[in-house]
């Protein structure tokens, strides 16, 4: 049988090591910040003018507002400052740009997109869609965060990308985010720390808490019990840990969509945030919410996580819950099917799973959907981002690894009413790593995170081979055809 006909764009989206942020670069050693800031403190005023503006002339063209990094970054070593004096501004500054650093975010990597509608389809001419685009950004030390870009797929099917800036801003993280307490208590049952301790931290708190009530009822259980038990100081290590992997961030409404970046912030996710699955998810009553499903990964262990937002200014990061949250590959289904959310999951990193809950947060039960079949996915199946609704069914569209560690992207087609059935599956790859693409950080790899159906075509961006990535087109009678 012939190949499907794919519509190639010719648009490749590939990493600008030139797109950098300011991280923290402080050394561990107590004794060493406080001899580098004793050597800023030894300088005069005018030398220390003379330093921040051939600072300023070096960096300030190359971030949005590079003084308020500093100054975030001096207050971080702040009680290491041994002088009573008042200091200038302009020291300040020195002393933060000490113990600053670029980070060039997608150095090594732009890769494994996933797509959805933009929230504003304002100007949007008839039969075209706005939309926006998610990118797993990789630099050095391979830590992962998530970028992204928007565009507009016109009505005869073209697709333009807007300009892609310069310069690239972190999020405000809300210092005291909100938290449920139901789904609290069950992560920390999860993680084996459901006990009489955690019952005396969690107890005084309403269903509904903030992070400084935590805070304080945390405190009162450590100065209620002196000494503190090893056990008990367990447990609320545990608490702490686990609200700084919920949290809240918020960028300026007047930033581009390009100039936003999600960078690791909790522990759990300090080596990279991962292959983020992106869905327009519409209630019964028409809201909608965008949420995604990725990797967190710590360099030795891997953890799901879940983002919920509205309007890709303000973000909700959250654990998700139960026996099933667990493994990388998780992709919720864009509605809900019987009143009940459905995920597609990966369980025993060979065959792609599904699962339902009455709760976004909470998943357990998982049953398998597909196994390998065919030669091309013999090693491994798993999806390629979020199921795709359509007349005749539930569209998957598939990644398998074969021989050699080559993956390929293929589909299947469930059940609209029943998705643990399964009614077509494609015998051949809808798409393999060919020519230029097999070329790259990990070779002979297309992978994606989620395409989309508009009018009568599948929009589907990819990866190859984990450097770069570029978008096709299928026709959608002629793959469901195939499917059928």
């Amino acid at each position: 049988m012939s190949p499907l006909l794919l519509r190639r764009h010719h648009l490749t989206l590939l990493p600008q090591s030139e797109r950098v942020i300011l991280r923290p670069f402080i050394p561990s050693d107590g004794r060493r910040i406080t001899t580098i800031i004793g050597r800023a403190l030894a300088l005069d005023e005018e030398e220390v003018s003379r330093e921040l503006e051939a600072l300023h002339q070096d960096f300030a063209s190359r971030h949005l507002d590079l003084e308020s990094t500093l100054l975030a970054n001096y207050e971080r070593v702040l009680p290491h400052v041994f002088t009573q004096h008042t200091l200038s501004l302009r020291r300040k500054l020195l002393i933060g740009a000490l113990f600053s650093g670029e980070y060039a975010l997608e150095a090594a990597a732009l890769f494994n997109p996933s797509i959805v509608p933009h929230p504003n389809q304002d100007g949007v001419p008839p039969g075209g869609l706005r939309f926006i685009l998610s990118l797993r950004a990789t630099g050095e030390g391979h830590i992962s965060s998530i970028e992204f870009r928007t565009g507009l797929i016109q009505p005869g099917g073209g697709i333009h990308l807007e300009p892609t800036s310069r310069f690239i801003t972190l999020p405000e993280i809300n210092p005291n985010p909100n938290y449920k307490k139901n789904l609290f208590i069950v992560k920390l049952h999860e993680m084996g720390f459901d006990n009489s301790h955690s019952a005396t931290a969690m107890e005084p708190l309403g269903e509904s808490f903030t992070r400084s009530d935590l805070n304080q009822s945390v405190l009162r259980v450590r100065r209620e019990t002196r000494p503190l038990p090893q056990d008990l100081s367990n447990t609320l290590q545990c608490i702490q840990w686990l609200a700084d992997s919920n949290y809240e961030m918020d960028f300026p409404p007047e930033l581009a969509l390009s100039e936003r970046c999600i960078f690791p912030v909790s522990d759990n996710e300090s080596n990279g945030i991962e292959d983020a699955r992106f869905v327009r998810f519409a209630e019964d009553d028409g809201t909608a919410m965008y949420y995604a499903t990725y990797t967190a990964y710590n360099g030795h262990a891997i953890l799901p996580q879940l983002i919920e937002t509205q309007d890709f200014r303000h973000f909700r990061v959250l654990t998700l819950n139960g026996t099933a949250a667990h493994n990388k590959g998780m992709a919720l289904f864009p509605r809900r099917i019987d009143s009940c959310y459905a995920m597609l999951s990966r369980q025993d990193d060979e065959n792609l799973f599904i699962m339902f809950s009455d709760n976004p947060h909470y998943w357990s039960d998982p049953k398998v959907l597909l196994r390998p079949a065919e030669t091309w996915e013999s090693v491994k199946i798993g999806n390629c981002g979020s199921p795709i609704e359509t007349e005749a069914g539930w569209l998957v569209i598939t990644h398998g690894v074969g021989p050699l560690r080559k993956y390929c992207i293929g589909a299947a087609l469930l059940d609209l009413q029943d998705p643990t059935r399964v009614i077509g599956r494609l015998r051949e790859p809808l798409l393999v790593p060919e020519g230029q693409e097999r070329e790259g950080y990990v070779p002979n790899v297309v992978y994606s995170c989620g395409a989309l159906l508009h009018g009568r075509e599948i929009v589907l961006p990819y990866a190859m081979s984990d450097r770069a990535t570029t978008i096709v087109s299928v026709s959608l009678d002629e793959l469901l055809g195939r499917l059928r």
